[in-house]
């Protein structure tokens, strides 16, 4: 029955939730430690999904996408509804860029400038008033420090 109502709604257009695990996250900027709680997206299937069709995201939260191995990355907008930050993070655990305010449904490509293991996502404008800039290091148990 579950399977034929997931069908039901998949083809009307509404989007089922996803729920992931949420760990501690902390980035360590000039203006000190700011604590958030993220979701983790870790697989190619939630890493794609990202927080598309998202209509908020707390101040206090975000998703953290690991690559598990550092490489050049992209992120993209599409399907995505609020404006987020996006903080490239190297394995050293320092932010190599920032995309701030990234527009929603913007299909253009937003490359992170460098081998990234994890980018965050907050909701546009945070990273502004934090203050975190590249170079600021972010502490979380997938990276190395």
């Amino acid at each position: 029955m579950f399977a034929a109502l997931a069908t039901c709604l998949a083809s009307s257009g509404a989007v089922l939730a996803q729920t992931l695990p949420v760990e501690p996250l902390d980035i360590m900027t000039a203006r000190g430690a700011f604590h958030f709680k993220v979701e983790i997206a870790d697989t190619d299937a939630t890493r794609e999904r990202g927080l598309m069709f998202r209509k908020t995201l707390a101040g206090d939260r975000g998703m953290l996408f690991d690559f598990k191995t550092a490489r050049p990355v992209a992120f993209w907008m599409k399907n995505t509804l609020i404006p987020l930050d996006m903080l490239f993070v190297g394995p050293d655990g320092h932010i190599i860029s920032i995309a701030r305010d990234a527009a929603p449904r913007s299909e253009t490509p937003i490359p992170s400038g460098g081998d990234t293991l994890v980018v965050i996502e907050l909701a546009g404008g945070r990273a502004a008033e934090i203050g975190a800039e590249p170079g600021d290091l972010v502490h979380e148990r997938r990276i190395n420090h």
